[in-house]
């Protein structure tokens, strides 16, 4: 049976997911650690530092994808090192609407996680402390296990933002068919030739739908771990 969908749409969904599932990976154990550090821990400039956290949310997308590109351009500051010594590029690739997706969904992965550990009684940290428990034993055997719960609701939102990316993604990587353009950048795309409102519906469906069973597979694992981890 035919697929309903054309071979540049259908790249392009296979590309987010790709892209959404590889911006959670990446972002996930710097978000854990990051909201454990906010949570846990007083030190100067942390107002600053959180802050610069959810900076994503409030700049226009163009501008976190300009600043990328600045950064790790081929002739970037940290991109033009990564070329040379590395050859590795960055900017009009997949890898890099990974990076700009990643970076636009931290925030969201960094609050969810961070209502999580603020929920996570301290007491029994400090117990476990007094039984001669290190810090990286009360991490490992307390605090992230009573945490699971909103770390999966991290990753599941995080994974519907960087789905949804646009913004940085098209400023940074551009709108390449096959190598670069995601599901929003082919639905831009076919909005703007003719007759493509068609496949342009397609996708936007695809994208709701999509969005939607992220959204509820994250209230059903939330709640599936929240009831694991009370018994």
């Amino acid at each position: 049976m035919p697929s309903p969908l054309s071979p540049v749409e259908m790249d392009a969904l296979l590309l987010s997911l790709k892209v959404a599932f590889w911006a959670v990976l990446c972002s996930l154990p710097f978000g854990v650690m990051l909201a454990w550090v906010l949570t846990r821990l007083d030190f100067p400039g942390k107002s600053l530092l959180d802050g610069l956290l959810h900076l994503p949310l409030v700049l226009p997308p163009v501008v976190i994808g300009y600043l990328l590109l600045v950064a790790l351009g081929r002739n970037g500051l940290i991109g033009k090192m990564l070329h040379e010594y590395l050859g590795i590029s960055i900017a009009f690739t997949w890898k890099g609407a990974v990076a700009a997706s990643a970076i636009m969904a931290f925030p969201l992965l960094v609050r969810t996680v961070r209502l999580s550990l603020d929920a996570v009684d301290t007491r029994l940290e400090m117990a476990a402390r007094t039984l001669g428990a290190g810090s990286w034993r009360v991490f490992c055997t307390i605090t992230l296990p009573l945490s699971i719960p909103g770390i999966v609701a991290g990753m599941v939102l995080a994974f519907a933002r960087s789905l949804g990316e646009f913004g940085a993604t098209i400023t940074f990587v551009s709108n390449i068919p096959g190598q670069t353009q995601t599901l929003p950048l082919a639905l831009y795309s076919m909005t703007q030739v003719p007759n493509g409102e068609a496949a342009a519906m397609r996708l936007c469906c695809i994208a709701i739908v999509i969005a939607l069973l992220a959204l509820m597979g994250a209230n059903l694992l939330e709640t599936y771990f929240r009831r694991h981890v009370e018994g």
